[in-house]
């Protein structure tokens, strides 16, 4: 049964033509969906209740529970657990900034790419999300706090480019003029480096940041924490980062995980400055969120602000990212393998 809200306007007016209707009626349910957020066919108010009847029983139509909300009260950060339709999980995070608000999605329901600081590898990979399901976690957070949200970050649960397909139509949705209209500049997708997945991206026309998850600067120490490595050489990613920037003009950021005596000595810093610095790539230090199964630690602040500010003195555009939430299960994964778990 195709889902109403996986389908591109043009393919919803098919849909109405084949159905016998008239194909405006298509830019009516597509506002509804994804506009004004309608949870139920029913609500669809400028239609004939024979065809909302019709588009009930011939389509399935996304939308998810919440089932569990945590508020931080350090920052008003809020880390939603949704309930997929076939009772699966998956977390979302609603971040508060001086520009706007900032909803981080997951992509999928686990994570087979085994990155040892991170909690949503830890059950592997149960499924992939399609793109009403990526949709439907943030309308669902718009109508809880009635607002629309300024940003999107794909990077809660999952390696978008392992669900390559779905979440490209979640982007090209997003970013529909007759839809939500979001600008393709405010939308961040992240990688741990799947190569051939970020030249296929940076060849889809879609004016979007891609976020490189690097957190090592050797391919040695690459492949001790991330899996991935062991498949593309840190020269391989650099090469797809490369090629992404000459064909986007979007320059890309480097994501890199802070970890206490793994990846934070000025050898580090050397490296980390030899790879951002010829490609003008911005840097983002995230002291890593301890996770009990990894035995990770974080390192101290003043350890976070002496890496930052060697690079800087190496000409490297350099942040901190906000370590935002972390009195509420922060990490990814970390509230959904709590609620799966409760001895966790």
């Amino acid at each position: 049964m195709k889902d109403l809200k996986e389908l591109t306007l043009e393919e919803l007016k098919e849909e109405l033509i084949a159905m016998g209707e008239k194909p405006f009626r298509a830019a009516q349910i597509y506002s509804w969906m994804h506009e004004k957020l309608a949870t139920d066919p029913d609500e669809m108010t400028n239609l004939s209740v024979a065809l909302r009847e019709r588009l009930k029983t011939e389509y399935a139509y996304t939308v998810l529970k919440t089932a569990e909300v945590q508020t931080s009260r350090i920052d008003g950060t809020k880390k939603y657990l949704f309930e997929l339709p076939d009772g699966n999980y998956v977390e979302s995070v609603r971040m508060e900034y001086h520009h706007g608000t900032s909803v981080c999605v997951s992509s999928q329901v686990g994570c087979r790419m085994g990155c040892r600081f991170c909690a949503s590898t830890l059950g592997g990979l149960v499924r992939s999300l399609t793109a009403a399901e990526i949709l439907e976690q943030i309308y669902c957070i718009e109508r809880d706090n009635n607002e629309r949200i300024s940003s999107v970050v794909i990077m809660g649960i999952g390696e978008p480019m392992d669900n390559y397909d779905e979440v490209v139509r979640f982007v090209r949705m997003i970013t529909d003029e007759k839809g939500v209209n979001l600008s393709g500049r405010n939308i961040t997708i992240s990688s741990c480096g799947l190569v051939p997945m970020i030249k296929k991206l940076a060849e889809e026309g879609l004016k979007v940041t891609l976020a490189l998850s690097l957190h090592a600067v050797t391919d040695e120490k690459r492949k001790e924490i991330m899996p991935v490595a062991n498949k593309y050489s840190i020269a391989e990613l650099m090469d797809a980062v490369d090629y992404f920037f000459d064909k986007t003009g979007r320059r890309v950021t480097f994501e890199y995980a802070l970890i206490a005596g793994v990846n934070d000595t000025d050898r580090d810093v050397n490296g980390l400055a030899g790879l951002a610095g010829p490609r003008k790539c911005h840097v983002n230090l995230i002291p890593v969120n301890p996770v009990t199964e990894r035995g990770l630690k974080e390192p101290d602040r003043t350890s976070v602000l002496n890496f930052k500010n060697k690079l800087e003195k190496k000409g490297i555009n350099a942040t901190i990212r906000r370590e935002l939430g972390r009195d509420i299960d922060g990490a990814c994964g970390q509230l959904r393998r709590r609620h799966s778990d409760p001895a966790v």
